[in-house]
């Protein structure tokens, strides 16, 4: 999952980002909303947490221009703004969901991960190949019928393989929609991620390395 938090107030902004992390979520972050529709126009976020007075673009016009141009990201406004008709508005604009500052975290976590499934891709119930079944709803995996028990980066990852049904995934791929523009290819998340991936699934090794291009199943 990765979502874009838009948000002026840095220091918020910042820590609602830290905490999504904690809780094994991508996170950018845009702090106007000129950069919201230049990010989203590049990422396809699954959920973008949106403040609505925000400068260069007021954040109504981002979810208007979010909804016109088609992305598939759910858009929860996150506002000081909480009447009632301020709520209705907001959900006229194209917003999926609407939560009032200050509010409680944890009640931000699980609306963004109900938003998430709501814009995941339609696909079959279960994703199968080389003898691996993924289910998205469940987050459950198994190979040949032994469960492979995966966090949360490995199991993103092999949706990702899945998905593509054999077809190559760059690494640039795998590391925009996994984890986030902080993360540092350096590092080596993904190269540590695929390697315990690799290790979990057993054998015969199920993943195939194209040096210097990605991964396909």
């Amino acid at each position: 999952m990765r979502v874009l938090v838009v948000e002026d107030e840095e220091r918020l902004a910042d820590a609602i980002a830290h905490g999504l992390r904690l809780h094994a979520i991508a996170v950018d972050v845009a702090y106007d909303g000129q950069d919201a529709l230049d990010m989203a126009g590049y990422v396809g976020y699954d959920v973008v947490v949106l403040d609505r007075d925000l400068p260069e673009v007021h954040g109504d016009d981002v979810c208007r221009r979010l909804r016109e141009s088609g992305a598939g990201s759910r858009v929860l406004m996150l506002t000081a703004a909480g009447q009632i008709r301020d709520k209705i508005d907001g959900l006229t604009l194209g917003a999926d969901d609407y939560l009032v500052k200050p509010f409680a975290f944890a009640e931000l976590v699980a609306r963004i991960r109900a938003l998430a499934r709501r814009s995941a891709r339609a696909a079959a119930p279960a994703l199968e190949r080389a003898g691996i079944t993924l289910d998205p709803d469940r987050r459950t995996v198994s190979r040949d019928g032994r469960r492979v028990l995966l966090n949360r980066k490995e199991f993103d990852v092999l949706h990702e393989l899945l998905n593509a049904g054999g077809e190559l995934v760059t690494s640039g791929e795998l590391r925009r929609t996994v984890w986030d523009e902080y993360a540092d290819a350096s590092t080596g998340a993904l190269r540590v991620t695929m390697t315990s991936l690799r290790r979990k699934l057993g054998v015969p090794p199920a993943i195939q390395n194209v040096p210097g291009k990605g991964y396909r199943l």
